[in-house]
Formats: structure tokens, sequence, C-alpha cells
């Protein structure tokens, strides 16, 4: 584009010289070709275009011009020196740009006619604009920066604060079975008849090891939750809490129907709770995003041929006739879910079905899982 514009201000120029000066038609291509020059160059190097633009301009002030020539360079010549003066106060420098303004406002004083001195000020204007061109490009970039800078700390702090919680509520299922080896321990004298005096030591020692985790759990606790948050007692839900969700989520109107077959006994809590939260969240969403659409829970043991036993929860969505939220998927549900399956080793997946609906997958090991930390 840069090329076509100088071969058209060429021809032009090339074409109107000898309107303006008297030279000879062989010199013409050349001087022509001396003052679009600056435009091959101007984007890449605008002091140097406004330079050669300069000089170009000082080479036609002694060739001999027309009587009624208003200036001393051609029409042509003038507009690219007044396009390198912009294009340098937008690019080149600083330091650069205060030389172009000054050899600029000079240029205009000593060459141009008395009629025409006031191009000066014009030449301080240009810059001038050219300066507020720059700094409005600068700030945009500065913001759009700033702007993803945003997004990626927004996201990334939203990863952290997800596995901060994933990492109390398995912490808290440790703390609430530490807790119940402390009372064990406290009343097994008292349960327990005919015990030795060494076994009642073995007690003590046991009450005061299972006291001593619990304090370190209690202490990773309170670094992980975040400042102002709640300090949860209670603990958190496990596989047995299932069908007291499922039945409060038919309750609250969702058209639901389940199968778990998988007894709560056989599942670590830290799983358990895993399964709970996918369930939770994939009925919200539901709820959400399909109102009056019928929810399947499917809950199954399965044997992998090579791989350890485990469990596969498939939580389905028929197509809704409703309309809900159309985005799916936006916020941090299903990354906080695939987080969850992750950190107990099992993998999630989530998407639209073929008949139409949506269906969240989560398989995950009930044995031989990454303990906490690996």
């Amino acid at each position: 584009m840069t090329a076509l514009l100088a071969l058209l201000m060429f021809v032009i120029g090339w074409s109107t010289i000898s309107q303006s000066h008297a030279v000879t038609a062989s010199v013409m291509p050349v001087l022509a070709a001396m003052s679009v020059a600056p435009l091959l160059i101007m984007r890449r190097a605008p002091f140097v275009a406004w330079a050669v633009s300069a000089v170009g301009a000082l080479v036609w002030v002694p060739l001999p011009r027309l009587a009624d020539a208003p200036m001393p360079w051609p029409v042509v010549h003038f507009l690219v020196l007044l396009a390198a003066i912009l294009v340098a106060a937008m690019y080149a420098q600083l330091r650069l740009v205060a030389a172009v303004l000054a050899g600029s406002v000079l240029l205009f004083l000593v060459a141009m006619p008395d009629g025409m001195k006031p191009w000066a000020l014009g030449a301080a204007i240009i810059v001038a604009f050219g300066l507020l061109a720059r700094w409005l490009v600068l700030s945009r970039r500065a913001l759009a920066v700033q702007e993803e800078e945003t997004e990626v700390e927004r996201a990334r702090r939203a990863v952290v604060e997800e596995r901060s919680r994933i990492a109390r509520e398995l912490h808290d299922v440790v703390a609430h079975h530490m807790s119940m080896v402390v009372v064990q321990a406290q009343t097994a004298p008292y349960r327990v008849a005919d015990l030795t005096p060494e076994a009642k030591g073995e007690f003590v020692a046991i009450e005061a090891s299972a006291r001593a985790a619990l304090q370190e759990v209690r202490g990773v606790l309170g670094v992980l939750r975040e400042e102002g948050a709640p300090v949860q007692t209670a603990p958190q839900p496990t596989l047995a809490d299932l069908p007291a969700l499922l039945e409060s989520s038919r309750s609250a109107g969702v058209d639901l129907s389940w199968h778990l077959g998988l007894p709560p006994e056989d599942c670590p809590p830290g799983t358990g709770l895993v399964l709970h939260r996918v369930v939770q969240e994939s009925l919200a969403n539901a709820s959400r995003h399909s109102p009056g659409a019928a929810v399947r829970v499917d809950l199954v043991r399965v044997h992998p041929a090579d791989a350890p036993e485990g469990a596969l929860l498939t939580v389905a969505t028929s197509p809704s006739s409703s309309e809900g939220s159309t985005e799916r998927g936006g916020g941090q549900g299903i990354p906080g879910m695939r987080t969850r399956v992750e950190a107990v080793g099992g993998t999630l997946t989530a998407g639209p079905t073929a008949a139409g609906g949506f269906a969240v997958t989560a398989s995950v090991p009930l044995a031989d899982r990454p303990r906490l930390g690996e």
C-alpha cells in the first residue's frame, strides 16, 4: 500500500513540477523521486524520513520557479513534508520530535515567503496533534495490556481459590476422623473391661498422637481458609449424604431420578466428598441452564481391565423446552468440578449430548488414590 501511494505521488509530482518550477524535463523525475522517497521509509524510520524531506526542501529553494508559484517547493513535496512531520511526532523518540519541531519551524520561517510564514505555527500544531494521537494510542495499548493482565489474574485467582477450597474440604474430612480417634481413645478404658496398664498407656499415647495430628490439620486449615471466612466445624458431606441431596433437589421441583450402585462404606471419604460436590454442582447447573428438564444421576462401581477399581458418575440432563441461561460453562462450575475430580486422581468430561441435552461424567478411583501434596 505504501509503495502504491508513493508511485501515485511520484506520477503526480512529475507531471506538476512544470507548473511551479522552470527545470529541464530530464531532471523532473529525479526531483519527483526525491520528493516522494520519504514515504517509503516513513513508518520504519520516521525521523530519517523527515530529515530526507527537509533536506529535499532545501534543494528546491535555489531552483528557478515560476512567478506565480506560492512556495519554494512543489505541492507534492510540501504534502510529503507535512506527513513526515506528523508521523515523526507520533512514532519517533521524544528527543527527536523536539528536533523535528525546531527544524520544521526554522525551515518554514526561512524558506517560506512572508505571506506563508504562518505555516511555522502550522508545523507546531501538526506536532501537537501527532503527540496527542501518540498519547491516545499508547493509552489504549496500556489499557488493553492491563485488561489482559487483569483477566489472567482473575482466572489464576479462581483456580487458586478453588484448589484451596478443595484442600480445606479434604482436610476437614481428615480432621473429623481424627476427632473420632481422639474420642475413641479417650473412652476406650471405660468401654473395654479388664484393660492392662500397658493397654491403657497405649490408648493414652494414641490419644496424644491423634490430638497432635488434629492440631496440625487445624493449622493447615487456618492457612488455607480465606481471610474473614467463617470457621467450619461440621464435617463435610460424604457419599452417604448423597440420597438426602437428591431428595432435596426433587422436593425443590427438579424432575430427578437416580441409581446409586456404590455403597457409601466402599467409598473413601475424600472421594465421596468429591462425588457429592460434582452432583451438587451438576444439579445446580441443570436448574440454571435447563429448567424443567429431566435429570438422571447414575453412580456405579466399575472394574477397568487395566486400571484400579473405580466409580463412574453420570449426571445427564435431557433437552429443555424452557429458556434458561444461554451461557453454559462460562463460570468456574465445570473447571471447579474438574479440579476436584483430578485432585483425587480421576477425570471429568462435560458437554452436550447427541440428543440435545448435557452430560457430566466423572470417573474416580476407589483405590491407589494420590495423597494430598503429591
